[in-house]
């Protein structure tokens, strides 16, 4: 049971990340009028998320059907074990009665060899229903002994078959086993991580931000005060240096991919520079800036990271009043734990 709860954990994770792909992507493909570097960068992002969403789906599907098909498997393993163990216990009872029965006829042979030699000088007659006898006797003996030799081969086959099933079934738990294990070690990697991102960020929480964790991820969260000044994409210094104490904590953790999104609240945005036009572009202008900080003077591999922007459609708070926009108004960095080594688990049970 635990096994099954752990698939399907990451089953519901797995859903949870093709759903924020597809959100993304319709996100990317609805968004114009910037710039031309903007908008290349934004294509890449696009490629590689489309290729990251096919991915997930793949293995949600498979990871479904992988489930479906251990738990159908095992079951019939099991079935057809306890049936084949019924079966040898009820030859082998046979068998024992065959073994007796062949004992008590063997000695009867043995009477009638003693009984015709006594009376071969007597009655032919006689003689010759012993030796009639005999001869019958004779042929249901050899009768019952090709029947114990089928009997005994048929049982090998059993006990083949059985053993195979046994294998079978020993090699899909030893799998089950690899499976919860590996999950065990990511859960307990996210929360050790979770500890040192809450370490290296305490005092900054009366500043806005917050760390949660959910669906297998770590989400931490950071309001605009903490970051930005109302319509701007440049952080201040408050908040560089908490961009600074998570980019310390995530180089020490390279098993870990980075999204980084930008939130904002439903007022429309009044551009004076000409450079974004509303809330989507300024979000995700948001969104590159904090991956520039985090890249900046470390050792963070760019492959981990991704920047998206989800404008005002993503609010935690729907309501229509100042302290909702003020909560809607924020900056997620999401944390989610590298699955290859899951991958391949799957690809090699395949």
């Amino acid at each position: 049971m635990q096994v099954m709860n752990k698939i399907r954990f990451t089953k519901f994770w797995l859903e949870s990340r093709v759903l924020s792909v597809l959100i993304f992507l319709f996100t990317i493909l609805n968004f114009s009028c910037v710039t031309s570097k903007q908008f290349r960068d934004v294509q890449l992002q696009k490629d590689r998320l489309q290729n990251e969403r096919d991915s997930l789906v793949g293995i949600n599907e498979r990871l479904t059907v992988e489930n479906t098909e251990i738990s159908t498997q095992i079951k019939n393993f099991k079935d057809e074990l306890e049936k084949l163990k019924r079966d040898k216990s009820a030859m082998i009872q046979e068998l024992d009665n065959m073994k007796k029965d062949y004992q008590i006829m063997k000695r009867g042979y043995y009477e009638l060899q003693q009984a015709q030699a006594s009376l071969v000088k007597g009655n032919n007659r006689e003689t010759r229903r012993l030796l009639n006898q005999l001869q019958l006797t004779q042929e249901e003996l050899q009768a019952r002994e090709d029947k114990l030799r089928e009997m005994s081969r048929v049982m090998d086959e059993k006990k083949r078959a059985l053993d195979e099933l046994q294998y079978e079934v020993d090699k899909r738990n030893a799998r089950l086993l690899e499976l919860e294990k590996l999950l065990t070690e990511k859960d307990e990697m996210m929360d050790e991580l979770k500890r040192k991102v809450s370490n290296a960020l305490m005092g900054f929480e009366n500043d806005g931000l917050t760390i949660t964790q959910k669906n297998g991820n770590i989400y931490v969260s950071m309001d605009e005060k903490l970051l930005f000044k109302s319509g701007s994409y440049k952080v201040d210094s408050r908040g560089e240096q908490a961009i600074s104490k998570i980019a310390s904590v995530l180089e020490q953790n390279t098993d870990i991919n980075i999204m980084i999104e930008g939130h904002t609240d439903n007022v429309p945005y009044r551009s004076t520079s000409g450079q974004i036009n509303d809330n989507w572009d300024l979000s995700v202008k948001r969104a590159t800036t904090i991956v520039k900080l985090l890249l900046k003077n470390s050792t963070i591999n760019p492959k981990r990271v991704t920047a998206a922007g989800r404008g005002e459609f993503f609010p935690v708070d729907p309501a229509n009043t100042p302290e909702a926009r003020q909560k809607n108004r924020r900056t997620e960095i999401i944390l989610a734990p590298n699955l290859d080594e899951l991958y391949k688990l799957l690809e090699t049970g395949n």
